[in-house]
């Protein structure tokens, strides 16, 4: 296929995808031609027919440095989207009839303009354990084994934008958001947008972000927040990283939520041991039965829910227990936050709080209560809000190392090369299965689900049921 054609099967994929109105077609032919410094193209009249966006898009930037492609992909694509006004019109006309179907709108547009990577993800190894743990591979993400090079890998130097998810990025060709497109609303009285996560880990997966760039935080405003937003899309959950580093998400500069429309394992779990609290005679509350620390706050009364939790991130963040290795701040910082996830089913509220703490100690340099250092080769990357749910999305290295591991098992030698792999390697060969295939997927369920109870800053319910009988909660 020649450049004139592809440009020519291009225009005709944004008529039907992108809403390109037929006036507009000779202003999106020139718009991407200057894209490409191209000084013209042949006359085509090529209609699209189902072919992969991806390689259309090869054909137009081959003659581009192989460095410059990618960014030069996401203008030509900016250059035949719908500017951010008219995006942000058509989301409001059908977010009256139906909030679930105008995010659903968002998010296929955001695929069919290639924000959203689909084509890419859906080639990303995926499958849920025995254990009810989803686990993924993420052949297109960044492994950022540093939490330090996370940091930088999120920020912006020279000042503009101030970092990877401010709104001063919707468009903005250096960071290749050509195609970014955002929506706004207000929460808690102030100004929010979403937008989504163009390598999502889970079904429409996105990012709520403050309009402000303030730094990540969690408190009793932030529970109200959460509460309305799940009003505003009770289709999709909503949550938070715990403000801190190696526990947090990434960018710990710019307030921001995470959510989307998949139900994820911790939603699914019930409550371990059933608590209750005499100002709350109306909420379930309790220790949830999950692998890591978690306080499960539901009813109908969302401001009774946010009170609750208030209580309990209030609680954690002065719970001192020496002998587990349990502080919450000395001189050198704060140790302990919660990172709320919320999600409404009918007209009640699910609060669960996950007791964070990112403390390190000589044998644990990377955080007593991280993944542990056996387990590094797998996922050494700070455990977060979404994996803390049991989603766990490991790198992309993995896709071939673990084919040579399966080869090695089935030789019965671990070679040098391999040698970090030594606990995979045991324990999948002392599994004795013939189907190495599901049995290297036990094996990495299961060290997802260890790391989990490494990040448990209490190793029993019991143990987490007697802190919430220490600030108040009682059988």
């Amino acid at each position: 296929m020649d450049f004139s054609t592809a440009l020519s099967k291009l225009l005709d994929y944004a008529a039907i995808r992108l809403g390109l109105k037929e006036r507009n077609v000779i202003w999106a032919r020139n718009s991407v031609l200057m894209v490409l410094r191209k000084d013209g193209c042949e006359e085509r009249a090529a209609s699209y027919e189902g072919e992969p966006l991806s390689g259309l898009l090869e054909v137009l930037t081959a003659d581009a440095p192989e460095e410059e492609r990618e960014k030069l992909s996401d203008a030509v694509m900016g250059a035949l989207m719908l500017p951010p006004a008219e995006v942000e019109e058509i989301f409001s006309r059908l977010y009256e009839k139906s909030p679930a179907e105008a995010t659903e709108w968002l998010y296929n547009y955001s695929v069919d303009s290639d924000y959203v990577k689909k084509e890419k993800l859906d080639k990303n190894p995926r499958f849920e354990g025995k254990n009810g743990l989803i686990v993924t591979i993420n052949r297109a993400k960044p492994e950022f084994r540093d939490p330090k090079k996370a940091v930088s890998g999120n920020s912006v130097k020279g000042g503009y934008p101030k970092c990877s998810i401010c709104r001063d990025n919707e468009g903005y060709y250096p960071r290749g958001k050509r195609t970014l497109r955002t929506v706004s609303f207000r929460l808690n009285g102030g100004k929010w947008f979403w937008q989504f996560s163009p390598y999502g880990y889970f079904y429409q997966h996105g990012i709520a972000v403050n309009e402000k760039h303030i730094p990540m935080h969690v408190d009793e405003g932030t529970f109200l927040s959460l509460l309305e937003f799940v009003d505003a899309f009770p289709h999709y959950f909503i949550g938070c990283n715990a403000p801190l580093p190696r526990i947090g998400g990434s960018v710990l500069a710019h307030d921001h939520f995470q959510g989307g429309g998949e139900k994820l394992p911790l939603f699914k779990a019930s409550l371990a041991i059933p608590l209750r609290h005499k100002k709350f005679p109306d909420l379930e509350i309790g220790v949830l039965d999950w692998y890591n620390s978690v306080i499960r706050i539901s009813g109908t009364d969302g401001r009774a829910v946010t009170a609750a939790s208030e209580i309990v991130r209030k609680g954690w963040e002065n719970y001192r227990d020496e002998k587990r290795g349990l502080i919450p701040f000395d001189e050198n910082g704060v140790y302990h936050a919660v990172s709320p996830t919320l999600f409404k089913e009918g007209d009640k509220y699910s609060m669960n709080l996950i007791l964070r703490s990112n403390i390190t100690s000589e044998e644990y340099p990377d955080g007593i209560f991280h993944a542990h250092p056996e387990f590094h080769i797998i996922k050494k990357e700070s455990i977060g809000l979404i994996e803390a749910q049991g989603l766990f999305i490991l790198p992309g290295r993995l896709v071939e190392e673990l084919e040579r591991l399966k080869g090695s098992i089935r030789e019965g030698e671990l070679p040098e090369e391999l040698k970090e792999f030594r606990l995979l390697y045991d324990e999948v060969r002392a599994m004795g299965k013939e189907d190495l295939d599901e049995a290297m997927e036990d094996e990495l369920a299961s060290i997802c689900e260890r790391i989990l109870h490494n990040t448990a800053v209490f190793k029993t319910h019991e143990e987490t049921a007697e802190f919430m009988k220490g600030i108040g909660f009682y059988d």
